[in-house]
Order: C-alpha cells, then structure tokens, then sequence
C-alpha cells in the first residue's frame, strides 16, 4: 500500500497488509489478515421526537443546544486514554442540522443520536454533504435529511489520536464512495468515520495485530452506581460491543461479557 491511498476492491477473506495508506503512522507495518464483513449498521430512519430522546420541550426542529439522557464511556489501551464521553469534562450537547451546517467543516467527525440505536457517524464533506457507511454501502447523502428526528454533534475530539489533516481525511473519505459490504472492512459507521480521520487500521475488522499484552479496557460509567470496566483484545471487538450496549440497554449487555464493578 505504501504512502498512496488505495481503493479497496478485495473480494471476502481477503489477505492484506493492514497498514495505514497514509503512511503517517510511526510504529512499523504489521501484516495480519484482514476479513471483509457485511457491516451490521443501523438503520437510519425517520424518527419522532419521543423515540429520538427528546421530550416534547425539545423538539429535532429546534437548534439547540441542549442534552440527552445516554450512558458516558472513557476506554482505554493499556494505560492510555483513546476515547473519552464524559459529560463532567466536555460538551455532549447537542444540535440540530441546520445548526450543525453553520459549525461543521471539512473532514470533521459528526455524530447523530438518538435513543434505542447506536449513534450514526459521518464524515462532513460540504454544503451538506456527508460520507458515511449505510446498508452496505459507503455513500454521499444530505446531513440535513440523515438530521431528520434527531440531533448531532461534532466530535472530532472523542478518540484521543492524532488526526490526519483534513484533506487526507477527505481523501480517505471520498476514496471509498461506493463500495459495498463485500467490498469493505469496517462493520459500522462508526469504525469507518474514525478510520476516515485518523488512518489506524485499528478500526479496520481483523486490521489489528493481538497480542497477549495488550488489552483495551472500556469503563462504562452509570449515574448511582459506579463504574463498569469491560475488556476486550481489539478496538473493533470494544467498538462493536459499546455500541450494542447504546442500542439495547446496558444492564442487559453487561450480563453478557466479562466485567466488574469498580
């Protein structure tokens, strides 16, 4: 892959150097197999106020800011910080589409919320423009009618490495257009959006190198009753999990995986 960015066209089970096509990464080029899912993204859908969240003082129409009730993350690889939603220590308010228009730039990371899903994220192009993976696909739509019956946000600041300039990060964006679930490696629009901005093949399914050293830790603060801390061996496995416990409830997931009360 080298230093250009290069489209990926594998077909699944695919064999792959998983390095970054930035080529900006210090640490040395690790080769592992790389294998191409069909992503398991929610469905963006049109969506009352009562099921985004919002009370009915809060209506999607209105600009904002304000906040919604949602459980607060802070993740960890090893000893560092890689990730952090805390309501104590950033803003997590949130906007409305049009509002969003007059903030975001190009290359930004926006997060639209709403409750009994995972947040979908996007990649902010311009004039409305947005690059994100939908059912299967990478693709180009409006973020003013993604917006409709919820609220978004930017958070070019929620995972704690270092961003590629905004014109690569478009460049990784805009690479991708078009590329189906048998042609891609990232699982949900999430994991695609980060990859887009920071260039870690991390967020890439089965892109990252495990060994038994490293672990990531995800710590899943609940309001009353401490902290809960969950383990995982990659950033995708953490990713995904976190946002099952977003869609169906934490008390549920918990149960599910190993985890202890802090």
């Amino acid at each position: 892959m080298g230093n250009q960015l290069d489209r990926i066209t594998h077909l699944n089970y695919s064999e792959l150097p998983t390095g970054d096509p930035s080529g900006l990464e210090k640490d040395e080029l690790r080769v592992g197999v790389a294998y191409f899912f069909s992503d398991e993204e929610e469905e963006v859908e049109d969506r009352t106020p009562s099921d985004c969240g919002f009370s009915k003082d809060h209506s999607p129409t209105e600009d904002g800011p304000f906040s919604v009730s949602e459980v607060e993350y802070t993740a960890f690889c090893s000893q560092e910080c890689i990730f952090s939603k805390l309501r104590e220590t950033e803003d997590l308010n949130v906007y409305s589409g049009k509002s969003l228009l007059t903030m975001c730039k190009p290359g930004d990371l926006v997060e639209l919320v709403a409750t009994a899903q995972p947040p979908h994220w996007v990649i902010y192009e311009h004039y409305d423009q947005v690059i994100h993976l939908h059912k299967g696909e990478i693709r180009k739509d409006s973020l003013l009618e993604l917006c409709s019956g919820r609220h978004g946000r930017i958070v070019n600041n929620r995972y704690r490495y270092r961003p590629l300039p905004p014109d690569l990060v478009m460049q990784n964006a805009v690479g991708h257009l078009g590329l189906n679930s048998g042609e891609i490696c990232w699982t949900n629009s999430e994991s695609f959006a980060a990859w887009c901005r920071f260039g870690k093949r991390e967020f890439k399914a089965g892109g990252e190198a495990h060994s038994a050293e490293q672990q990531y830790f995800l710590k899943v603060h609940l309001s009353g009753s401490g902290v809960h801390t969950l383990v995982f061996r990659s950033l995708e496995d953490m990713i995904r999990e976190r946002r099952r416990v977003d869609a169906s409830g934490i008390l549920k997931e918990l149960s599910l995986v190993n985890g202890n009360k802090e």
